[in-house]
């Protein structure tokens, strides 16, 4: 029970302390983000690559410096449980007035479960639900703008306010021709509403800042016709210089029209980075994108706005809410056991939960340290759409009662010194857990049409290309180490033997320098720790005659070890791929080819291949 009165001064002490914590972590992620900005009008690739990646570290080192302040200053770890019922009641009255609450509340969670024994992790202490009210929030201040700005064109007027809506983010880079780009616009809207006329409350709703992730920035919102909302996201890319046409200053151009739920679901997939969005607001933020994309968990929007311990803590309560109102148990995943991980799943919830072994077969030659490094290296990295992301939880309590024997038997085995059995619970001290995709070599097993054999490896060797343009070679290549989405995406979620492509060594298998060689059943050439010869990925992949007359005619490059190392030396000598986030047919540049060509755009391939 919350004592009835605030007696102890330290807590109100404390309490400020913590927000105080937060408020520098807020303001040095808003100050990275909206770095991003000049970082995209100077084409540095490279340094918006570098942000992205530390500025996912923020947050762990503000929470230490917050627990160590709170233990030098207060000694928070021996003070009693009933000043810590004052401190939690002093911190919600802070935040009334805050415009970032439901993100200081989990920073109050992460700062006090690092003080406290775990034991002590109940509602009294930590905020389990919210305390503190996100709707509504505004910022009141004279010079603040707001979430999103509206704008009513006519049918006269609408190029011109689409222009007006681009220039408004006062980018300091000029557009290649922007009048052009923007017809192109008014012709995918076009396509879009057909014969709809435009009804007396059309209006175009934008979000007011841009979404920056890579080479890319993305203007968001949508578009109000009567009672119908269609979501809408343009992609503004540079030019390469090589292929500008306007000077040195006419470098931008509206790369796509993108339109509908399923389009800004792949921009904002959970397969990709994070964007970088200056957000005063991060509620008002998700409440427009949840409008956008009403399917999509307000979890996976935090996450896509960088905000991923907040993700956690929105995933944590909704997995907590479906263990309540659901009887299904916990069971091993099916498919091909991992050497590395032991992962489970409860068949109705969407998610699957790997937990790292105690001891590995051969020939896996690796640590619990080498393997989480791995995964922060996948977390921190950009996953170009095909490497999931993972949330990472420490201490997590489930039901006893929910698990299978089987289960817990395995869990014992492999899992020992990770699992703590308390009287009806079983506590995991370390886990994943990451979107639950059919293995691929499921899918291959169970499609019953050539069109869907041919789909997923075409996909698949999309998937590697992807991957290598970003600087990763997957270490392990074989089908069931890949998944398929929901929209037929292949996605990769083995990372235990990923590494950096720059840091292999691809070689050509030697010739064999007489018959004993050629004979020998054995590798009788040398091989270094990181040397990888593609040519012999064939008899591990290739087995199936359906899916080897797939892979060779559309990717034979990747048995070659030239393939390899041509992006090793492009990669080495700075160059930063373009990996879109849309298929190519949503390409206005490739509309315009199609079109010379005589061919529909719909035509087109899919944009999951670098181009």
């Amino acid at each position: 029970m919350f004592p009835h009165q605030l007696t102890d001064a330290r807590a109100f002490a404390i309490a400020q302390a913590m927000l105080d914590g937060f408020n520098r972590h807020y303001r040095l992620f808003r100050e990275a983000s909206a770095e991003a900005k000049k970082r995209f009008e100077q084409a540095d690739w490279h340094g918006q690559q570098r942000a992205q990646r530390e500025r996912i570290e923020f947050y762990d080192k503000r929470v230490d410096e917050g627990a160590e302040r709170l233990q030098t200053e207060f000694g928070a770890g021996e003070l009693p449980m009933d000043v810590w019922h004052q401190v939690k009641l002093h911190y919600i009255g802070l935040l009334i007035e805050h415009h970032q609450p439901e993100l200081a509340e989990t920073f109050f969670n992460s700062v006090t479960t690092k003080i406290l024994h775990h034991s002590y992790f109940r509602n009294d202490f930590i905020f389990v639900r919210p305390a503190v009210s996100t709707e509504y929030i505004e910022n009141d201040e004279p010079a603040a703008q707001p979430t999103y700005r509206a704008y009513y064109p006519t049918k006269d007027t609408l190029h011109e306010t689409l222009v007006r809506i681009v220039t408004n983010f006062q980018l300091q880079c000029e557009f290649e021709d922007l009048g052009r780009d923007v017809d192109q616009v008014l012709n995918a809207l076009r396509e879009q509403f057909g014969g709809v006329r435009l009804r007396t409350n059309f209006q175009i709703q934008v979000l007011s800042s841009l979404f920056f992730r890579n080479k890319g920035a993305y203007i968001i919102g949508k578009i109000v016709n009567g009672f119908h909302e269609t979501p809408f996201a343009l992609p503004v890319l540079h030019r390469p210089p090589a292929n500008r046409t306007a000077g040195p200053k006419g470098q931008l151009f509206i790369d796509a029209a993108l339109f509908g739920e399923e389009d800004l679901q792949m921009l904002f997939s959970f397969a990709r980075a994070y964007f970088m969005v200056d957000m005063e607001i991060p509620a008002a933020y998700v409440q427009f994108l949840r409008s956008l994309m009403p399917h999509k968990p307000r979890s996976e929007i935090y996450n896509a706005l960088g905000l991923h311990k907040q993700g956690k803590n929105l995933f944590y309560r909704d997995f907590l809410y479906h263990l309540r109102h659901s009887s299904d148990k916990f069971r091993i995943a099916p498919g091909i056991k991992g050497m590395v991980m032991l992962v489970f799943d409860l068949p109705s919830f969407p998610y699957v939960f790997k937990v790292i072994k105690d001891f590995f077969p051969p020939p896996k030659d690796t640590t619990r340290e080498q393997i989480q490094g791995k995964y922060f290296l996948v977390k921190t990295h950009d996953r170009v759409g095909r490497m999931a992301d993972t949330l990472e939880y420490s201490n997590v309590a489930f039901p006893r009662v929910r698990f299978e024997d089987e289960l817990i038997n395995e869990l014992k085995h492999f899992c020992p010194s990770l699992i703590e059995e308390q009287e009806d619970a079983i506590v995991i001290r370390h886990l994943y857990i990451e979107r639950r995709m059919v293995p691929l070599n499921i899918y291959l097993h169970e499609a019953t049409q050539k069109e869907q054999i041919e789909h997923a490896v075409v996909e698949y060797g999309n998937a590697i290309k992807d991957m290598v343009a970003a600087n990763i070679f997957p270490g392990d290549m074989l089908w069931k180490n890949f998944g398929v989405t929901r929209n037929g995406k292949i996605v990769f979620y083995d990372y235990d033997e990923i590494e950096y492509l720059t840091d292999v060594n691809f070689r050509k298998v030697p010739e064999p320098r007489n018959e004993e060689e050629e004979m020998s059943g054995e590798v009788w050439y040398p091989v270094g720790p990181k040397d990888v010869f593609p040519e012999t990925f064939g008899p591990f992949l290739l087995g199936n005659p359906a899916v080897r007359e797939v892979f060779m005619k559309h990717h034979a490059d990747l048995l070659d070890p030239v393939f390899w190392q041509g992006h090793q030396e492009r990669i080495r000598a700075g160059h930063v791929h373009d990996v879109f986030p849309y298929e190519a047919s949503k390409r206005f540049v490739v509309q315009r080819r199609l079109r010379h060509a005589g061919t529909p755009p719909a035509a087109a391939a899919p944009a999951t291949a670098p181009v």
